[in-house]
């Protein structure tokens, strides 16, 4: 009978030590991959965006946007509610390995800067914790996002809105229920509730405020 209690005792021990060793993986370990990962893709932005590039003609029109290439970041989003060193790079689709990388791009929805909705996902927790603050978001707050010719400034207008996420119509091009009536320069940002679940989304929409090129520094919500 001993012998059955200690071995019964021995795998409680071993099974609760493999559990926090799971806890410890989950909340620090895959964070700290998650943000070298993170840092790995707005390095490779930055080389790219500091090539020369060809000068337009001199009858060339306003460059109409590129696609973005699936899986491969094309921006760099800031938000200073979330601290001024937050800063995380935008990836094209939602794919799980693309989350894992950084914030991702609806690819149905509108470029960055274009009229319509440019709606973006990030995870709330694991996989560095993108949106983990996602609830401090405000209606006034400002989300920075450039893609290394452009300053992009959003004010969010309405959110945290909390949903399930069967409602597709949080990123149509007008959002039912985000108060816009008409066409425009919006933004979403998506994001999972409860903070360790899945059972709901929570969402904030946002108006293009304005643009600035790079050269004539940061914009004003960026500095401190």
């Amino acid at each position: 009978m001993r012998v059955i209690v200690r071995t019964v005792s021995e795998l409680c021990i071993t099974v609760g030590n493999l559990i926090v060793l799971f806890v410890v993986y989950v909340l620090f370990w895959t964070g700290v991959q998650a943000d070298d990962v993170m840092d790995d893709q707005i390095e490779l932005l930055r080389e790219e965006w500091s090539k020369p590039r060809p000068p337009a003609g001199p009858a060339a029109g306003p460059a109409k946007p590129r696609p973005y290439a699936e899986g491969k970041p094309f921006a760099i989003m800031y938000i200073p509610r979330l601290g001024f060193t937050w800063n995380k790079p935008v990836l094209e689709g939602t794919a799980t390995g693309t989350l894992k990388k950084g914030l991702g791009h609806y690819a149905e929805t509108a470029q960055l800067g274009q009229k319509g909705n440019f709606a973006v996902a990030g995870h709330r927790r694991t996989h560095g914790d993108p949106f983990k603050d996602f609830p401090r978001l405000r209606r006034g707050d400002a989300v920075v996002l450039t893609d290394g010719t452009t300053w992009f400034t959003y004010r969010i207008d309405k959110g945290p809105y909390k949903t399930v996420p069967s409602d597709i119509e949080v990123i149509d091009p007008v959002p039912r229920t985000s108060g816009y009536t008409r066409s425009g320069r919006y933004l979403t940002l998506t994001t999972c509730e409860p903070e360790w679940g899945h059972s709901h989304r929570l969402i904030v929409w946002a108006h293009l405020d304005s643009t600035q090129p790079v050269e004539a520094g940061k914009p004003e919500a960026l500095r401190r």
